[in-house]
């Protein structure tokens, strides 16, 4: 009998994580957005906080993260907090079947912070332009896209982003939180 036969193997860690770095949406319009996009049935919404997105899902090699916390760090460190206004509804069709709250002011304010994010550790270039949004509906039919397009056409939610959160995909999908990042500059 060989030695070996005996030998209990662990995983071996990831060599990458996935992250993501976004605005929350604060409550109480957290929670109202993803029983929007429950209602629809979006497959997302139990998996992916309301968020603006500042860096889409990129994958990073795990010794980089101490690299990158600082990067995250000193973004913020740049950058003053901002007041932001989410206000009504729109839609990336015929591109992509999606329907998303606006922000109607803070655009700014996340263009400098997106830009910013996507430099050093985590440069990268995206598939589309950066146009800030609130996902509410993706991947559903057409008369769900429309449903949430007409009833949170009204919705207006007006709040001061006071930080950005960086966020890692788990194994089954979701997103937890790894790091917070206080607006300071």
């Amino acid at each position: 009998m060989n030695d070996d036969t005996f030998v209990t193997r662990l995983p071996s860690p990831p060599e990458n994580a996935v992250l993501g770095v976004v605005v929350p949406i604060p409550q109480p319009w957290a929670q109202l957005l993803v029983d929007w996009r429950t209602k629809v049935g979006d497959p997302q919404a139990a998996l992916v906080p309301p968020h603006v997105t500042l860096l889409p899902p990129t994958e990073v090699p795990v010794k980089d993260r101490a690299a990158i916390s600082a990067h995250l760090a000193e973004v913020a460190r740049r950058h003053p907090p901002f007041d932001m206004h989410l206000s009504g509804t729109g839609t990336f069709k015929p591109v992509s079947d999606v329907v998303f709250i606006a922000v109607a002011r803070g655009i700014g304010n996340c263009e400098l912070l997106s830009n910013d994010v996507r430099r050093g550790p985590l440069a990268r270039s995206l598939a589309f332009p950066y146009h800030p949004h609130v996902t509410v509906a993706h991947d559903v039919p057409e008369d769900m896209l429309e449903l949430a397009y007409d009833g949170l056409a009204d919705l207006s939610a007006e709040f001061r982003v006071t930080a950005f959160t960086e966020f890692e995909q788990t194994r089954d999908g979701a997103w937890a939180i790894a790091a917070e990042y206080p607006l300071t500059g």
